[in-house]
């Protein structure tokens, strides 16, 4: 595939050598575009075009519903951060005094402090720890026992990249009836995740990584099963089966996600969302992921041939857009240091450096990091 006329959507790439998308990507043009078009629209009509943005609000939501292949578009909300739908689990859940949750102890904080939160009802956490750059299924496997009711992973770990089976934490899940969670942050936009193969309960994830799109504005899945037994949680006008009759008190859930979208919506956010949404999809996910696997491991090949040490797995399996480095003789905040003043944007977690190209990047832009330090 030929990805200069992908690459020629994203401004930043005239200024920057921007390989952090694990952190907050630079949107691209048509996404900028839309949230234009939006604040055009707001300031010459109000409210009188909120009809039309409301309609654009639902084709993002089928987008949406076809990024994770949903099964219904309404089993996709919208999430105004990643957090939002942990906290949909965590505090909904329908926990009973001595269960327990499991994680890994590389996760994210918001995807540990949700669940630690939970001690005043009685649930322990079950923390996982890592196998040198890996999470091993077998340690998940015996972190678990009768009472653990939910398992809760990073799809792509924010620190080692490394990339999660959830094919079999799904069915491990399965087996043990256990409802299966997924922070989908790092993967989205890159790597495909069906929930409708994979035995995904619910994931979330908020939109401003790999999936290109402004900050406060991302999704969330509920599998329709558990809908009813999900306590809902920031119930509001928005939740009910007739949100548009405002003085008529009916207090009747939607049968779906819906239900977590209980206030305003970010509409500028989410449309700007779609169009970076729209602008994956035409690429295509599968392509995408190839192209960011192919950087990754050429990033691999030339550190580890001038000495760097690559922690995060390469295992086919395991490898993702994430790469986490060390660098022969530089600290990583030296390392970050000297790839700002050089116009090249990479990050620093655990002690290490971390680099993330998207699909748009190349080659050259990776011999222009490895050059300046």
């Amino acid at each position: 595939m030929d990805w200069s006329a992908f690459r020629a959507q994203f401004p930043v790439a005239s200024t920057w050598a921007f390989l952090d998308h694990a952190a907050v990507a630079p949107l691209p043009t048509p996404a900028v575009t839309a949230l234009h078009d939006y604040a055009q629209s707001l300031a010459a009509n109000g409210i009188t075009a909120y009809r039309e943005w409301f309609h654009r609000l639902t084709h993002v939501r089928g987008l949406a519903a076809r990024l994770v292949n949903a099964p219904h578009a309404d089993d996709v909300y919208f999430v105004p951060n990643t957090t939002h739908g942990i906290g949909v689990v965590a505090e909904g859940f329908p926990w009973t005094p001595g269960d327990n949750v499991v994680l890994a102890a590389e996760e994210y904080p918001s995807n540990q402090y949700p669940w630690m939160n939970l001690t005043h009802r009685g649930v322990e956490v079950r923390i996982v720890p890592s196998r040198g750059n890996r999470i091993a299924i077998d340690d998940v496997r015996v972190a678990m026992n009768d009472r653990t009711r939910v398992l809760t992973v990073s799809a792509v770990e924010f620190a080692s990249g490394f990339r999660q089976d959830l094919d079999a934490l799904g069915a491990l899940c399965r087996e043990r009836d256990v409802f299966f969670f997924v922070d989908a942050i790092q993967a989205l936009g890159v790597f495909p995740i069906d929930v409708q193969r994979t035995p995904i309960d619910a994931l979330a994830a908020d939109g401003h990584k790999w999936l290109l799109g402004p900050e406060g504005a991302g999704i969330g899945f509920v599998r329709r099963e558990w809908v009813e037994r999900l306590h809902p949680i920031g119930v509001g006008a928005n939740s009910v089966v007739s949100p548009w009759a405002f003085t008529t008190i009916d207090f009747r859930l939607k049968p779906h996600a819906g239900r977590w979208e209980g206030g305003a919506y970010n509409m500028p956010g989410i449309t700007a969302f779609g169009a970076s949404l729209e602008l994956l999809l035409n690429a295509g996910t599968e392509n995408v992921q190839r192209r960011v696997i192919e950087l990754t491991d050429y990033l691999c090949d030339r550190a580890t041939a001038l000495g760097w040490i690559v922690f995060s797995s390469r295992e086919e399996n395991e490898k993702s857009g994430i790469v986490s480095l060390t660098h022969p003789t530089l600290p990583s905040d030296e390392v970050l240091s000297r790839c700002r003043a050089a116009g090249i944007a990479v990050n620093s977690r655990a002690g290490r450096v971390r680099v993330s190209p998207h699909a748009y990047n190349t080659e050259g832009e990776l011999d222009r990091f490895l050059a300046a330090v």
